[in-house]
């Protein structure tokens, strides 16, 4: 849910090729976005393309070369309720003690496609942060939708979600991604 209007994601943009897990960008935390003007809009416009031609339900900005902290959703919660939204700069709320359930599901990720293994993740979060107008957004939910939230503010942070897992679960994921490489080149989304 979020705290404003509810969020048309920008369009017209771009489909980029998608940045692999292994390449610098992908694991260093991002820097801040500083300027809210036309060239961010653009760009969230070319994370959408790339998420929606990837088939994927969100996106950061590192996942297509670009070192800034900003990511891009369209994803369902656990009701099946679609969300979508824009994040600059996001900070996650994570459920502690009594109230933090695990959740684990399958995860996978566009920047290692191809392959998917479980993940345990807390069921809820919450995502705070700023828009494309650098207003304040928040956006919360549980199922697919949590996942998606923790995932995408763990790109931000230089974080990749194989960095969460054991030696065995990275070497499995690995393994299904090298499997499937052919279907998925270099310029994979773009054409």
């Amino acid at each position: 849910m979020s705290t404003d209007v509810p969020a048309t994601l920008p369009s017209g943009g771009a489909v980029r090729p998608i940045t692999r897990w292994g390449e610098e960008v992908m694991h260093r935390p991002a820097r801040p976005v500083t300027t809210f003007d036309a060239q961010l809009r653009t760009l969230a416009a070319d994370m959408v393309a790339t998420m929606y031609a990837a088939e994927g339900v969100g996106l950061a900005a590192c996942q297509i070369g670009v070192d800034l902290a900003v990511f891009v959703f369209d994803c369902p919660d656990e009701s099946g309720e679609p969300h979508q939204g824009v994040v600059c700069n996001p900070v996650l709320e994570l459920p502690e003690g009594k109230g933090r359930k695990l959740d684990d599901g399958e995860e996978g990720c566009l920047s290692y496609p191809g392959a998917f293994v479980s993940c345990a993740r807390p069921d809820w979060a919450r995502v705070t942060g700023l828009g494309l107008d650098g207003s304040p957004v928040s956006y919360e939910g549980d199922g697919l939708l949590a996942r998606c939230l923790q995932h995408e503010t763990d790109h931000t942070t230089g974080m990749v979600f194989g960095d969460r897992l054991s030696d065995r679960l990275r070497k499995k994921l690995r393994k299904q991604m090298e499997a499937n490489a052919d279907d998925y080149p270099p310029s994979w989304p773009a054409t």
